[in-house]
């Protein structure tokens, strides 16, 4: 019912039009962290760009910027792993310091298999690149498959992918993600 509404009138051209577009696109909540470097990396090569000029347009740090476009480098089977949410952007920022893109996908199944955090994932790069190769892939923690038939079951009762961490010591840790309190309190409820 407003007659009215605040704005800001602006004159732009087409490259302008583009910069704004992308600018905003990149302003947006829900993108996940590929999302936002092939948008930086866009901008870069469209408006031809610097990542100290990028870092001014969109109010972030340069460092962020570099950040997010080292994921480019990964493996494209990873950065799917990222925007699937299979990995977070930690984990793609640990993997992409290893340079063998074989030894990436293992650390890759390995994150999945046994629900690494980012700092687990950090050590065991290390480890990697430490010249301990496979044999630090090797050395993880299996999950077995009568555990992971269980988590299975689980998930797919709370309705929530439920990832398990193994330690060396065989004890390990659940760990159930949520979306909202709603969200937690359905899950308390089912677990009641």
């Amino acid at each position: 019912g407003n007659e009215s509404i605040p704005a800001y009138i602006r004159i732009a051209n087409d490259r302008e039009m583009l910069e704004m577009a992308l600018v905003e696109n990149i302003q947006r909540k829900d993108l996940d962290a590929i999302e936002v470097a092939l948008s930086y990396q866009r901008m870069i090569d469209e408006l031809d760009l610097t990542q100290d000029q990028m870092s001014d347009r969109v109010g972030k740090k340069r460092s962020t910027i570099t950040n997010y476009l080292r994921l480019l480098k990964l493996d494209p089977i990873l950065q799917t792993g990222i925007r699937d949410g299979f990995l977070s952007m930690g984990h793609g920022r640990a993997i992409i310091n290893v340079e063998d893109k074989r030894e990436q996908l293992e650390i890759y199944e390995q994150i999945i298999k046994n629900g690494l955090s980012v700092r687990q994932t950090e050590k065991l790069v290390q480890q990697v690149k430490n010249g301990k190769g496979s044999k630090a892939l090797e050395s993880k923690p299996r999950v077995s498959e009568k555990m992971e038939s269980g988590v299975k079951e689980m998930s797919n009762y709370l309705d929530a992918k439920i990832s398990v961490t193994i330690s060396s010591s065989g004890g390990g840790k659940l760990s159930i993600p949520f979306n909202s309190e709603q969200d937690f309190q359905r899950i308390k409820n089912l677990l009641k």
